[in-house]
């Protein structure tokens, strides 16, 4: 069988990451078994459909690496993939149902006339689903065709899947009971129906259904919040599908080969904002350092215009890597190397302070002074000599030192630090710092 399944979303708004969920389902099904991935936009509502959405869903879908082989900008066999451009195709399958008797006029709308009998559908991640159609008052004839002579999603849906020879649909559990009606219809039109699957939906910590305005419900807030799109693409096939295994982190091609519909679970996934943040961490940690200050860099740009950035930002960004879980971080993380306006920590400045190295940092920005030749080596060995002369030790004198560099008291290791930052500007921070013991603390 040529594998080919669909997305299909509609667009009144930023794509939700329930469908974007469906989305990669899809996708992954169709490449482990190298069919094709199909986008049509089901632009139908008039009212609510809008250019904007079209382009966030449009641009969601690229920004995560979700490449249709047939859409609106890759035309196919089985076009328009706009279903507003389709209206030619559902009259003309209408008209079948008109021939065959099976639909007829009810205040001005069509009505599809169902069998009276039990349908059954097996799911290929629900089992065996069946719904009584024998009592007409739980499951009333439904209108395919409004009185304005515009079609109802259950019977354009069904069209479109069967014109574009889809083989299998992979959608949310909230249309599960919508699939027996499905059923019907494409049993009246004569053909195979395709295969289908529903996935579980998606929850709140809390237990509650996601929607739309819940945090991190839009996909658009990810690339501004820096998470990075394989990261994104990784949590979201583990909301539902399992591997079988305890492995967590995966490419894109990993989940390609291992992906199954057998391993996606029925019972609803939950959505967990810190496995999220977590999960982009690992995904940046992989990431080799020029990559990695290439991403960085780019997020800035993009984000960040207004901060420029410094030819040594590969270095920044290097000794920053293993600090933090979003890219959106990093700007605060590095503002006391990218310029000499940053935040000072109040608990931070107070504790080295209070230290019995600080009485000493003043000669240690004289000795950085007079380093010819600058390294962190070499500044760690200053150190080690100001310590010695003050009768302490060296390790005492360190966290006053990266306090007086960054003012925090955490943070990139102390050499990188003092590589980044030079003789000058260290010596000079050092010297400031010691100078303003004696004054208040600022808040």
């Amino acid at each position: 069988m040529n594998v080919r399944t669909r997305f299909a979303p509609s667009p009144t708004g930023s794509l939700h990451v329930g469908g974007a969920r469906t989305a990669l389902f899809n996708w992954l099904f169709a490449r482990h078994h190298g069919g094709s991935y199909i986008l049509r936009v089901e632009d139908t509502d008039e009212v609510r459909n809008t250019p904007e959405a079209r382009a966030a869903i449009l641009d969601g879908l690229a920004w995560l690496g979700l490449d249709w082989d047939e859409g609106p900008d890759k035309p196919g066999d089985h076009g328009p993939y706009y279903q507003s451009e389709r209206r030619d195709i559902h009259d003309a399958w209408f008209q079948r149902l008109v021939d065959a008797g099976r639909v007829y006029r009810d205040d001005g709308a069509w009505r599809f006339r169902f069998e009276r009998k039990p349908v059954t559908m097996r799911d290929l991640v629900c089992g065996e689903v069946t719904i009584d159609y024998r009592d007409e008052s739980n499951t009333p004839d439904m209108v395919v065709r409004r009185s304005d002579g515009s079609y109802v999603f259950h019977f354009v849906n069904v069209v479109d899947d069967l014109e574009m020879g889809v083989t299998h649909v992979i959608r949310g559990e909230d249309h599960l009971m919508n699939t027996p009606k499905h059923l019907q219809l494409i049993e009246a039109f004569g053909v195979a129906p395709p295969v289908y699957a529903h996935i579980p939906l998606i929850l709140n910590p809390d237990g509650s259904k996601m929607s739309k305005r819940d945090a991190g419900a839009a996909l658009s807030e990810y690339p501004r919040r820096g998470f990075l799109p394989h990261a994104v693409v990784n949590f979201l096939a583990l909301l539902g599908w399992s591997p079988k295994d305890d492995s967590e982190i995966f490419a894109p091609g990993e989940l390609i080969e291992r992906f199954s519909l057998d391993a996606v679970n029925r019972a609803p996934a939950r959505f967990d904002h810190e496995k999220c943040a977590w999960m982009n961490q690992q995904h940046l940690l992989a990431l080799d350092p020029a990559e990695f200050a290439e991403t960085a860099a780019a997020h800035f740009a993009a984000n960040h215009p207004a901060t420029p950035l410094p030819a040594n930002f590969p270095a920044i960004a290097a000794a920053l890597q293993e600090k933090f879980r979003l890219l959106d971080e990093l700007p605060a993380a590095a503002d006391f190397l990218l310029g000499d306006d940053y935040p000072r920590d109040k608990a931070a400045t107070a504790k080295a302070a209070s230290s019995p190295a600080a009485p000493h940092l003043a000669a240690l920005a004289a000795k950085f002074d007079g380093i010819e030749s600058w390294s962190a080596q070499a500044a760690k060995d200053a150190l080690a000599g100001v310590a010695k002369a003050a009768g302490i030790k060296p390790g005492q004198m360190m966290f006053p030192l990266r306090v007086a560099l960054s003012g925090r008291g955490h943070g990139p290791d102390l050499s990188a630090i003092l590589d980044i930052l030079g003789r000058e500007r260290s010596a000079t921070r050092v010297r400031v710092f010691a100078d303003g013991l004696d004054s208040p603390i600022a808040e």
